[in-house]
C-alpha cells in the first residue's frame, strides 16, 4: 500500500459540471514487497500413494457424479410418465364425459322426437273424428234431402 507521501494529485479541469483529477502514485519503496508472489510457489514432489488416493478420490466423485445424474434420469423419467398418465386420465374423462352428454342429448331429441309424433297422431285422430263426423252428418242431411 503507498502512503500518502507518496500520492501526487493534480487538478486537470474545473467546469461547473464537476472536476477532473489525475492521480499519479510514486514508485514503490526498494524494501516493499509486493503481495503477488514473482515465482509461482514450489511443487512438490508426489509420492506414488498420494497419487493413488488422488486418482481414487477422483474415481470416487465420479461415480458420485454419475450415480447422480442417472438419479436425476430416473426421477426425470417418472414425472414424465406421472405426467403422461395423467393426461391420459384427463383425455380418458373427457371421452367420457363428452360421451354421456351427447347419448344424454340424444335421448332428449328422441324423446322430444316421440313426443312431437305422438302430438302429430292425436292431431290426426282428432281431424279423423272431426272428417267422420261431418260424413255423418252429410250423409244424414243426404239421405234426408233424397227422403223429401
Amino acid at each position: 500500500m503507498a502512503s500518502l507521501s507518496d500520492i501526487q494529485i493534480k487538478e486537470l479541469d474545473k467546469r461547473a459540471s464537476g472536476q477532473a483529477f489525475e492521480v499519479i502514485l510514486g514508485s514503490p519503496a526498494p524494501d516493499a514487497t509486493g503481495e503477488f508472489p514473482l515465482s509461482p510457489p514450489k511443487k512438490r514432489d508426489l509420492s506414488l500413494e498420494e497419487i493413488q488416493r488422488k486418482l481414487e478420490a477422483a474415481e470416487e466423485r465420479r461415480k458420485s457424479h454419475e450415480a447422480e445424474v442417472l438419479k436425476h434420469l430416473a426421477e426425470k423419467r417418472e414425472h414424465e410418465k406421472e405426467v403422461l398418465q395423467k393426461a391420459l386420465e384427463e383425455n380418458n374423462n373427457f371421452s367420457k364425459i363428452t360421451e354421456e352428454k351427447l347419448n344424454q342429448k340424444m335421448e332428449a331429441s328422441k324423446e322430444n322426437r316421440t313426443a312431437i309424433m305422438a302430438a302429430m297422431n292425436e292431431k290426426f285422430k282428432e281431424k279423423d273424428k272431426k272428417l267422420e263426423v261431418v260424413r255423418k252428418n252429410k250423409e244424414t242431411k243426404e239421405v234426408n234431402g233424397e227422403g223429401n
